[in-house]
């Protein structure tokens, strides 16, 4: 059979393995099932969740406290504290959506914070534009090659193994792209299921194929073994805590069986999950709808996480993005269009949370940036820098590395994380 055959008879198996190689590991195995390489106690990680479609900021920490937001949304708001299906009160401007109610153990525990008037300082309006700009962490620029996440994990200490990054999901986003190795694996309820790849027959030509010393030969090899690798751990860990059934919604599956991943294999250090669905231009919702369908298995799963990582938690940072915000007032269709600032989100047990930081600009006309959108008082940069800082401890050369020509240091964001 010609190599072209091989390809199309393997659909898109052998592409998820070449594009991110990972070599087998030298040490023993854990009862999880994944061998390990030697890593210091109290790794460092961080997740990182992109939030496609520009999710309404407004209405996940919402400015309970400005008249201007309850006059532009009157079909969409939030309703104050105390109010039925009110916003969940954090302090005294600001609430969480109620769809989060599982986030808020978290909050009370200091180990969830939000920076609000957060983004990129570009004008962008497109969800293409904005995306490649939080991903590559370039604004304005066009042309960077690579993701902000890949150069990261080139800066941090080696030596690197190829499963020292995971990307949850079957597509490498672009943040997680460049020249350092990145392994990459679904992990929904059909994460252990077979690739077309892995039929003993298709397997064993492909291996014939890529038998000799080249180097396309090594890169087979190794992103075989990183898949082997990551799908033997997760199958024989979720077998006992799922029993065989599969969580009703997507997001609090993935989280839980990253957590397991993440719990068993010191080696992971960087982690990223990407999730549709938050462009709501149409019948967005208030305390209930489109939106808050989405929020509520985002938070479910967040929580998950966190409480499936065990001790590991304290060990962890989740950052969760969105390329921008949505527009202050509501449209003629119930729903939000294209904006400009937004609200990060940061957790994790290192995280001195229970607080909403980042300079508010307010909601008055006046305020507002283009006459219509929250302005962006805080770079999403300066937020990751902060993180990359005090929680992986980079040093300035490689925070330079990581992000070049980076914004100032917001002095604000200084006890974002403990020391």
């Amino acid at each position: 059979m010609r190599r072209r055959d091989f390809l199309r008879l393997a659909g898109g198996g052998v592409a998820a393995w070449r594009a991110s190689p990972a070599r087998q590991s030298r040490a023993g195995t854990p009862k999880s099932g994944m061998a390990h390489a030697a890593t210091p106690e109290g790794q460092k990680r961080l997740v990182v969740v992109l939030l496609r479609g520009a999710v309404d900021g407004l209405n996940v920490v919402v400015p309970h406290a400005e008249k201007a937001y309850y006059e532009a949304r009157p079909r969409i708001a939030i309703g104050r504290p105390g109010a039925p299906d009110g916003a969940l009160p954090l302090d005294a401007r600001f609430g969480l959506h109620p769809a989060l109610a599982a986030l808020m153990p978290l909050w009370r525990e200091g180990r969830l914070a939000f920076v609000h008037a957060a983004g990129s300082p570009d004008p962008t309006r497109s969800h293409f534009d904005g995306q490649f700009y939080i991903e590559s962490g370039t604004p304005g620029v066009h042309t960077t090659p690579d993701g902000w996440m890949n150069r990261l994990l080139a800066a941090l200490p080696g030596p690197h193994g190829p499963t020292e990054a995971l990307s949850v999901g079957p597509i490498l986003p672009r943040i997680l792209t460049g020249p350092m190795k990145v392994a990459n694996l679904s992990l929904g309820p059909a994460a252990t299921r077979k690739l077309p790849i892995e039929k003993p027959e298709i397997e064993a030509a492909f291996d014939r194929l890529y038998g000799g010393a080249g180097a396309l030969a090594q890169a087979y090899r190794e992103g075989k073994a990183a898949h082997a690798e990551l799908v033997a751990a997760l199958a024989s860990e979720e077998q006992a805590a799922d029993n065989g059934a599969p969580p009703p919604r997507v997001f609090p599956a993935q989280a839980g069986r990253l957590a397991l991943l993440l719990r068993g294999d010191p080696r992971i250090r960087l982690a990223c999950a990407a999730l549709g669905g938050w462009d709501t231009h149409v019948d967005q919702g208030g305390p209930e709808g489109r939106l808050a369908g989405r929020l509520r298995p985002l938070g479910e799963g967040l929580a998950a996480f966190a409480r499936g990582l065990g001790d590991e938690w304290r060990n962890t940072v989740v950052v969760v993005l969105s390329e921008f915000g949505r527009t202050l007032r509501e449209n003629d269709a119930h729903g939000t269009d294209h904006g400009h600032g937004n609200v990060i989100w940061v957790a994790g047990g290192a995280v001195r949370g229970g607080r909403v930081y980042g300079e508010w600009p307010g909601l008055a006309p006046a305020q507002l940036y283009q006459d219509r959108d929250l302005a962006v008082t805080t770079d999403f940069r300066q937020v990751l820098t902060a993180i990359l800082e005090r929680h992986l401890r980079l040093s300035d050369q490689a925070l330079a590395a990581t992000f070049p020509a980076p914004p100032a240091a917001d002095p604000g964001l200084a006890k974002l994380l403990a020391a």
